[in-house]
């Protein structure tokens, strides 16, 4: 019998830490590291030195240490691990998307006030210590270039011993953004604001004081465009992480659907799946937040696509059986904590095919359970790394009745 070598490191955990055969934790360690015996780390063939300074400070990355080859296993791993909790096992467990540096199109930041200093940037792993960001190599490149103007615009617009959040996202007409917890007082601060959206070519400058957002700034309706159809976009509304992996995910359920019938998509948001896979067939499209669903149902109507766009809830008034029967095809794209109401109706119903997109391994491995038990089987998932160097993973599955 081989002796196990319990100073080598084999896998790494959900959380990120690098795990060795008899399961001990051990944080910034890769693959193939050795933990020698004074609790040092001889690097193995998978650590890599990380593309940015601020790694690991940064809450923003959590496996940047890490090469290629080992973040895609560990963002196949944590869908396997997931479905494996619940024992799924699905037909197929394709190759993951992993979307590249400098991609993410939407980001959250916060902004605060040291002194004389402004600090714009991510909070340090597990504190509500901020990061200035000096370089970053998550964000997309437009979205980074305006750190350093808006730590001069937040000179002049940020309240002593607050702090504010800096909201970011690409959109059809350049950065949309929105600065929440300043305070505009006085001449000076309205024409700093002007001059800093005009500067910079901004899509929208969109301001909250505390009493709700007001736009100061948008040359033109502000939009983001799916399946060729661009639709009015609420400030920081939800937009996949990166073009690509957005694109990743639109392509698995499109390839799943049959070529003729009307689908579904449910938890819609601004019709991400439901204008890319309507382009030659009707869609139902429901959501529940409501500027979304009258952004989308505007903008099919514009665009002459066969649309329902309905306003509907589906954790309280989910789709029944009777209905989901109608549809040749079910998209859905559930929160985090997945959709269990609505997944036992599926379970119930005579849907052809499921594309169930998940932001939560967790919650999706939960109603897969559900799918299964109700007659229909995992044919495939694909995981999906949008979040590059995070532990956060995506995957869409594809369930198949019979």
């Amino acid at each position: 019998m081989t002796e196990i070598d319990t100073d080598i490191i084999v896998r790494i955990a959900a959380k990120g830490d690098g795990v060795t055969a008899n399961g001990r934790h051990v944080p910034l360690t890769a693959p193939g590291d050795r933990i020698a015996a004074d609790g040092s780390i001889l690097r193995g063939p998978h650590h890599v030195d990380p593309p940015c300074v601020h790694f690991p400070i940064c809450g923003g990355c959590e496996l940047q240490h890490i090469d290629d080859a080992s973040y895609a296993d560990f963002v196949t791993a944590r869908v396997a691990g997931a479905l494996a909790g619940q024992g799924v096992e699905p037909g197929r467990l394709l190759s993951p998307h992993i979307s590249p540096p400098q991609a993410r199109r939407r980001a959250s930041l916060r902004a605060s006030r040291q002194g004389r200093k402004i600090v714009i940037g991510f909070a340090e792993s597990g504190s509500h210590m901020l990061v200035d960001l000096t370089m970053c190599e998550i964000l997309d490149p437009a979205l980074f270039a305006l750190l350093a103007p808006l730590r001069t615009l937040c000179g002049i617009i940020l309240p002593d011993k607050r702090a504010a959040h800096v909201r970011m996202s690409l959109t059809d007409q350049g950065v949309d953004l929105l600065l929440e917890g300043v305070r505009i007082e006085g001449l000076a601060a309205d024409e700093a604001l002007l001059a800093f959206a005009q500067e910079h070519a901004l899509a929208r400058l969109t301001i909250d004081e505390g009493d709700g957002p007001q736009t100061r700034w948008e040359p033109e309706p502000v939009t983001v465009s799916f399946g060729g159809v661009p639709v009015a976009f609420p400030p920081f509304a939800f937009l996949q992480a990166t073009p690509d992996g957005e694109a990743a995910l639109v392509h698995d359920a499109q390839q799943a659907m049959p070529s003729e019938g009307a689908i579904a998509d449910l938890f819609c948001g601004l019709g991400t799946f439901a204008l890319a896979l309507g382009q030659s067939r009707p869609v139902y499209a429901a959501e529940a937040a409501r500027d979304l669903i009258l952004s989308l149902k505007s903008a099919a109507n514009r665009a002459q696509r066969r649309m329902v766009a309905d306003h509907r809830d589906l954790f309280r008034r989910p789709l029944t059986p009777a209905e989901i029967n109608r549809f040749a095809g079910i998209v859905i794209d559930p929160p985090r904590a997945g959709a269990r109401e609505q997944v036992m109706q599926l379970a119930a119903s005579n849907a052809p095919v499921i594309a169930y997109i998940s932001c939560n391994p967790a919650s999706f491995a939960r109603d897969a359970v559900h799918l299964i038990a109700g007659g229909y089987r995992l044919e495939s998932v694909r995981p999906v790394g949008q979040f590059r160097w995070s532990t956060h993973v995506e995957l869409v599955g594809i369930f198949r009745r019979g």
